[in-house]
């Protein structure tokens, strides 16, 4: 029969018989059925059961499955597939075809039985082409990352003071250069926050020197840019006003995927912190106030907070070149104290170890494993 060890949970009729044989030739030689079905590792009910069939004349297994009784009926079939041919091209997705069935009150089905039926007949929905994915554009070969270099801006809103702010970001140390305090967002405020952002820097004098007389206003000229200014495709950064002065001033605009905002992720973020750890300023009604307080936190942020994203110095230390000193003489501290706190132990050794203050108590003196 082609067995060994316990009899399988399914077995044709032909070896059914055959273990029935066996069985009774055992009951005849003096077996107990019990003992005869232990040593042909088959259940004894189930022995008793094959008996009975066997009788019937039924050993043959009947064939699995059946109809569901929540089964689509004919008429539901055949509107599903009438659905497919009037709606698949509209539609595109057997959620969607399930769905118009009920909207149009022709058929109740589930999605899963929409594409069960179209599979069954062959049926393939066609969805809408995915787009190619874009690819972020890189900075120019000119581009070098150092302060100055790279400038990031943009605008968010002051919804209590009814007021839109434009802020220009050094990507490079952080350093927030500068805010314009508007109700309006075009490319005035634009054109003003780079002014300030420009005096502020020292970067007006470089910009004068840069203008021969012959400026085409109509295009950047890369070959003698001051700086990158990224941002994204918002109608005050893309209007030909700013096209020109950033031109006039030779800055070079680089601007991020449509509907892509982690393209800008650095403004983002600081949009996101500002207003997250100086709640208040949320909170304020007077354009004029919260113009003075924006200054005021401006001004802490650059020289007081420490930034993560430059190795926990202030952007100040980042812009003004003293961040890398920092963080080296950091890792010179900590190595030191490491060496400090293994000669001080080596050289004080404590004989109780419940005496340490980072001793863990749980843990008896003697205890093994």
């Amino acid at each position: 029969m082609g067995l060994s060890g316990r009899v399988p949970p399914r077995v044709d009729a032909a070896t059914k018989a055959g273990l029935l044989a066996l069985l009774e030739d055992a009951v005849d030689q003096g077996w107990t059925v019990r003992a005869a079905c232990a040593s042909l590792e088959l259940r004894q009910r189930r022995a008793w059961r094959w008996l009975d069939r066997r009788a019937a004349d039924q050993l043959e297994d009947l064939r699995p499955g059946g109809g569901a009784v929540h089964g689509l009926l004919e008429e539901e079939v055949a509107e599903i597939l009438a659905l497919f041919h009037q709606w698949g091209e509209t539609d595109r997705s057997h959620r969607k075809l399930a769905h118009r069935g009920s909207y149009l009150q022709r058929v109740w089905v589930s999605p899963s039985s929409v594409r069960r039926v179209l599979d069954a007949e062959g049926l393939r929905l066609q969805p809408l082409p995915r787009p190619a994915r874009s690819v972020r554009q890189p900075f120019p070969d000119w581009v070098e990352y150092k302060p100055g270099m790279l400038w990031i801006f943009d605008t968010t809103h002051f919804t209590r003071a009814g007021v839109a702010v434009c802020a220009i970001e050094d990507l490079v140390s952080r350093k927030w250069l500068c805010e314009v305090v508007s109700v309006e967002e075009t490319s005035v405020q634009v054109q003003a926050a780079f002014c300030q952002a420009l005096e502020a820097e020292g970067l007006m004098d470089q910009v004068a020197a840069r203008l021969d007389g012959t400026v085409d206003l109509t295009c950047d000229d890369p070959a003698r840019p001051v700086l990158l200014a990224m941002s994204d495709n918002g109608p005050q950064m893309t209007s030909g006003s700013t096209r020109e002065f950033m031109a006039l001033c030779a800055i070079h605009q680089h601007f991020g995927r449509p509907g892509t905002p982690t393209d800008q992720a650095w403004i983002e973020s600081f949009f996101g912190h500002v207003k997250a750890e100086w709640p208040h300023l949320t909170k304020i009604r007077d354009p004029a106030t919260l113009r003075a307080e924006l200054a005021s936190v401006r001004e802490r942020y650059n020289s007081v907070r420490l930034h993560a994203g430059i190795g926990y110095v202030t952007p100040n230390d980042e812009h003004e070149g003293r961040g890398e000193q920092i963080r080296k003489a950091r890792q010179a501290g900590l190595e030191q104290a490491r060496l400090r706190r293994i000669a001080y132990h080596r050289a004080n050794h404590l004989p109780d170890p419940t005496a340490h203050p980072e001793h863990d108590l749980s843990e008896e003196p003697g205890d093994v494993g």
